[in-house]
């Protein structure tokens, strides 16, 4: 069985950390999805907020979850209202690939660069200052 995945992101506002919200709106969330066929869901903390992902048999189902009054006050609800909320098929966050990656190439001999040494330029600064380097040391 194949489970559609839902994600719901809700990032940090300007003056409310989004931490908070899911213990606010969190168990509505959970009964609504459960009520009309949620499969499986997750709660994930982050740094910049928090992520909810939830899987159901059909995207019909989300859509019918989505369109709950209860859903829709939670998400108006959210930290920041104008920027802090992203939903999307799929799970989200840092969930990962699906399939791993494949090791790169690695080019040359895999070594990183040597560093460069920083040139010095004189700088005169007027008829009666000393030049000055951009190394930071005086000229005599």
């Amino acid at each position: 069985m194949e489970l559609h995945w839902w994600s719901i992101e809700v990032f940090d506002g300007p003056r409310q950390s989004a931490a908070r919200w899911p213990d606010s709106y969190g168990n509505a969330l959970v009964e609504a999805a459960v009520t009309h066929g949620a499969y499986d869901w997750a709660w994930h903390r982050h740094t910049w907020g928090v992520l909810f992902e939830i899987g159901f048999r059909t995207d019909e189902q989300f859509t019918g979850f989505r369109d709950l009054a209860g859903v829709r006050a939670a998400l108006d609800a959210v930290p920041d209202p104008v920027n802090g909320l992203l939903i999307y098929p799929g799970r989200g966050g840092s969930s990962g690939r699906v399939q791993p990656r494949r090791p790169l190439p690695k080019s040359g001999a895999g070594a990183a660069a040597l560093p460069v040494e920083p040139s010095r330029t004189e700088l005169h600064l007027g008829p009666t200052s000393p030049p000055v380097t951009t190394g930071g040391v005086r000229a005599a």
